[in-house]
């Protein structure tokens, strides 16, 4: 009896499921009928018959008193343009002195009554739906075979705030949000040009978020522009819930620890890009927007660079690149040379170390898989708990762990210090994902340099090295322009020479017939003053 029990409780909510769904399918691209309580009807089965529909029937006495309905999703709907457009429709309404010769209450409306910029006709169930599912306002005319969708869409949102992802001491403070709209109007504050283009899209069977494709006509190269809206309308899931989503379906390849395409969360480096032949991809529901075609070099490079000066800024790029490879290199360049190579020590050095590990019960790869993947704990632990005390729990975990290890023997003090100062250089880096993929290839080059010592490391290298070389982004090579090699591209990648001598745009990304950024002769004249 209570297998019977049971089955027949897991078959119950299988065939409500499959009843809603059979009711949604009913009524889907079903027309509008001249009926206006059945098409009501119609419309909220659709819907779910939710409590958060809001319907109002009105009555237009110029029109033999026909009745229209308002229909709206609660929460997705600006409640000031709802109060805006009901109190024209109401005044319209009574105005019954004046009689209307534009044949049709829906003529009328369309026409003259409704005082809001942006409405469109809609013929089916399913259309008017998805209408107010994107925050549309549908008005159902009662002897109509249309209805009226009044862009309508508003809600709470979270407002414009400084990224705090990729922070700067010096630039703008703005940050986009996980309103589209929102997003692209912070793009057109910063590119007042009429060849700014956005292309809209939806993606996603059930969730059918929205998505911008943000470019340059003329400066974005053509074939580029077409493969992202080949790659987009090739993804067919049931939902998209960040841009994360989008990137794994239409970057090149899908087994590499580096990114392929760029994100970030500020609208100056953003239109940074655009502004040099890239293509943004803009998700809703995400603060977090694309870039591509990238290369690898466009990692280490932040937007302050452009802000500060370009001594200031070449000096803290090649910080950044020294600091990806300490990242990735230290732990078993120690491993290596500790276990392997220890002629390459000074002697002092050699006795200090030999002297530490004397009681470490582990060897060097062994000790140093136990310190990382303890670090590695502690840092996800401070990511996860709550924003007050995260960072005093990482931070006090690794001086304690750190402390306490050493003084129990299980580790030795130089390796803490490889380990922390590792720790350190991977936060250096601006772009996180890249911080991760040095993550990822330490722990391979410490097995490498543990097992081969540094004939391992190199080994490592050159295999890393050709799989860089065998990148692609949106058909750009990844290394370039230092693989292939382009001469006139390096104003850009380990240093920033002043804006002035910066006078074309990056030749794999920008279109050929627009490549010019600047006027010359613009570099500071110091007799000009004295002119």
């Amino acid at each position: 009896m209570s297998n019977d029990a049971t089955s027949g409780g897991s078959e119950k909510p299988a065939a409500q499921q499959s009843n809603s769904q059979a009711e949604h399918t009913e009524h889907a691209g079903q027309v509008l009928l001249p009926d206006l309580e059945l098409n009501i009807e119609r419309l909220q089965r659709f819907l779910g018959g939710g409590s958060d529909i809001v319907c109002r029937t009105l009555t237009h006495r110029s029109f033999d008193n026909e009745q229209y309905a308002i229909l709206y999703m609660d929460g997705l709907v600006d409640g000031a343009a709802i109060h805006t457009m009901l109190l024209g429709l109401l005044e319209d309404a009574n105005r019954t002195n004046e009689l209307q010769d534009d044949g049709s209450l829906y003529n009328h409306l369309m026409d003259r009554s409704i005082a809001v910029g942006k409405i469109r006709p809609v013929t089916s169930i399913d259309e008017a739906g998805y209408a107010m599912l994107e925050g549309s306002t549908v008005i159902v005319v009662g002897h109509s075979l249309r209805a009226i969708a009044v862009d309508t869409a508003g809600g709470e949102s979270r407002s414009v705030e400084e990224p705090s992802s990729q922070t700067v001491v010096r630039g703008p403070k703005e940050g986009f949000t996980e309103n589209l709209r929102t997003n692209t109007a912070l793009v057109r504050r910063i590119i007042k040009s009429p060849n700014l283009r956005m292309d809209y899209k939806v993606v996603g069977q059930e969730t059918r978020t929205n998505i911008a494709v943000v470019y340059l006509q003329g400066i974005a190269q053509d074939d580029v522009v077409q493969e992202v809206h080949r790659r987009i309308d090739a993804i067919e899931i049931d939902g998209i819930l960040e841009s994360g989503y989008i990137e794994e379906f239409i970057q090149d390849k899908a087994f590499t620890p580096f990114p392929l395409i760029q994100n970030t969360e500020r609208p100056d480096a953003a239109c940074a890009g655009i502004l040099e032949g890239q293509v943004v991809i803009m998700v809703s529901g995400t603060p977090f927007v694309l870039l591509t075609p990238v290369t690898f070099v466009r990692f280490f490079q932040s937007s302050e660079d452009y802000y500060q000066r370009y001594d200031i800024a070449t000096f803290l790029r090649l910080i950044r690149v020294a600091s990806f490879f300490i990242s990735m290199l230290l732990p078993s360049m120690y491993i290596a040379i500790t276990t392997f190579h220890q002629e390459m020590l000074p002697t002092s050095l050699l006795v200090s170390l030999a002297a530490q590990r004397e009681g470490v019960p582990f060897p060097a790869l062994v000790e140093a898989f136990l310190m990382e993947i303890t670090f590695e704990i502690l840092r996800e632990a401070g990511v996860r708990m709550p924003r007050i005390i995260g960072p005093a729990i990482s931070i006090v975990g690794a001086l304690v762990l750190g402390q306490a290890a050493v003084q129990a023997g299980l580790v030795s003090a130089a390796m803490v210090i490889v380990v922390s100062f590792t720790a350190i250089a991977s936060f250096v880096i601006p772009a996180v994902n890249m911080g991760i993929a040095a993550r990822l290839i330490r722990f391979v080059l410490m097995i490498l340099g543990g097992t081969f010592g540094l004939f391992g490391i190199m080994s490592g290298l050159m295999v890393l090295l050709a799989h860089l070389c065998g990148l692609r982004s949106f058909g750009k090579p990844y290394l370039m322009p230092i693989s292939p090699f382009v001469p006139g591209n390096l104003k850009d990648v380990l240093i920033r020479v002043p804006w002035w001598a910066m006078r074309n745009r990056p030749k794999n990304m920008a279109s050929k017939s627009n490549l010019k950024r600047e006027g010359s002769g613009q570099r500071p004249d110091p007799d000009r003053e004295g002119a």
